[in-house]
């Protein structure tokens, strides 16, 4: 039998495969997450080199990350640019900090003045730098 997502078909035995080496599981505490998300962040480094079966175990463990963080870690209303603004102060770090992540400095400073949102794309890259799911900055 085949499982597709909404990408293409994936081989449900080397899935299998990447399952049975990686062990995802349902996230308890904090060791755990910042584990997941040592696996996630090296596998987004790969970005396209991805194979079908890889995104699909990425899809999933970024799903485990998420459940736990908003259990644990529950955000209040604050938009995509307040959580950057926060883990950029938190980090110490400057907005030009930024520009290998995001772009040049002129987007930068559209994001952070409400022109431009954050892309998925840069969604990604921050979420790797920092270290969270990228869903903190869609």
């Amino acid at each position: 039998m085949e499982v597709t997502t909404t990408r293409t078909a994936i081989d449900p035995q080397l899935y299998g495969e990447l399952v049975r080496d990686a062990k995802p599981h349902v996230i308890t505490n904090e060791e755990d997450n910042v584990a997941t998300l040592e696996v996630i962040s090296r596998m987004m480094e790969r970005g396209d080199r991805l194979s079908p079966e890889e995104r699909a175990l990425l899809d999933l463990m970024v799903v485990l990350v998420e459940r736990f963080e908003s259990e644990h870690y529950p955000v209040s209303d604050a938009s995509p640019t307040d959580i950057l603004r926060e883990l950029l102060e938190s980090n110490g770090l400057k907005q030009k900090d930024l520009v290998p992540d995001i772009g040049s400095k002129g987007v930068i400073s559209e994001i952070f003045s409400g022109k431009r949102a954050i892309s998925k794309q840069q969604a990604k890259a921050l979420a790797a730098r920092f270290r969270v799911s990228p869903a903190l900055f869609l």
